[in-house]
């Protein structure tokens, strides 16, 4: 990749880590559903007009009907996910089970686009989800715990969205790879907004959201989500969407650590060690790591 491509992988993974901590702070207060409603409306906010600013409109209006669909498959629907999962595991623990993305892109090119993977892909496809079974094994419990959670269904519904993730970067390759990036990512923010403005308003808290929640939902809308994927569809792009997606191996990293000095996570070997496993795992899936020898100069 261009350096330009990596300076934006690593900030994109900076920002989205981040956002495992916003929800944190803000779910609680909103709910899962109004929460992720909040955020894809003040994303649509900031990036609707500069489309338009930037005489885009007409490129989105072209492509409506695919952008809509990664509209609800990479925004929607897994933002209401990651937001109910917020609600009883940490931010660190979501970010880890966050890596499978590659994983699940790479199995779904194989099963749709018939990118077929040579034996060490799909070894790393097994190696990933291994490490996520381990992990799983004993953080998912299906017995709600004194606050009326179930932290099982905490880590399904992570794993539902980073399929989600890895179908909507799929789609989008064959169907929008001609689209500017901008007008997929205003368009989808768009098409979020409007298919869970119903069900959100339906939900939303009949007391008032403190200030603070209210705070991290405008970071989570902005810079986690209008900015970031400006960044991220550019790069599918630039770079396509395997590579893009290995922005999931870094974000851990600054989840973890935003949630460690900002929340007081606790941080342990095991979470490290399974977060090594997928990790190694989606290197392999995607084809980072290879057996080839480099060509000598």
């Amino acid at each position: 990749m261009r350096p330009r491509d990596s300076a934006e992988l690593l900030l994109l993974a900076a920002i989205w880590g981040a956002s495992f901590l916003f929800m944190r702070i803000a779910a609680p207060a909103f709910g899962a559903l109004p929460l992720a409603a909040v955020r894809v409306g003040g994303a649509a906010l900031l990036l609707a007009p500069l489309l338009l600013l930037r005489g885009g409109g007409s490129a989105l209006a072209l492509a409506w009907r695919p952008v809509f669909i990664v509209g609800c498959i990479n925004s929607a629907l897994p933002f209401a996910l990651y937001s109910y999962a917020a609600l009883s595991i940490t931010a660190g623990l979501a970010s880890i089970f966050n890596a499978t993305t590659p994983l699940w892109g790479a199995l779904i090119a194989w099963v749709w686009l018939r990118d077929r993977p040579d034996a060490w892909r799909i070894a790393g496809l097994a190696t990933g989800f291994g490490g996520v079974v381990w992990l799983a094994w004993d953080q998912a419990s299906f017995r709600p715990d004194a606050g009326g959670m179930a932290t099982g269904w905490a880590v399904l519904a992570c794993l539902a969205a980073t399929f989600c993730y890895g179908l909507a970067a799929n789609f989008t390759k064959r169907h929008l790879g001609g689209v500017h990036p901008l007008a997929i990512a205003a368009g989808s923010q768009v098409a979020s907004t409007i298919a869970l403005a119903a069900p959100a308003a339906a939900a939303f808290p009949a007391v008032a959201v403190p200030p603070i929640a209210w705070a991290a939902a405008a970071a989570l809308a902005l810079p986690c989500t209008g900015m970031a994927y400006v960044l991220y569809f550019r790069l599918i792009r630039s770079v396509g969407p395997s590579r893009a997606m290995t922005v999931a191996y870094l974000i851990p990293v600054f989840a973890v650590a935003w949630g460690a000095f900002f929340l007081g996570e606790q941080v342990t070997a095991k979470m490290v060690v399974a977060c090594a496993v997928i990790l190694l795992g989606t290197a392999l899936a995607t084809g980072l790591l290879s057996r080839q020898a480099p060509v000598q100069a």
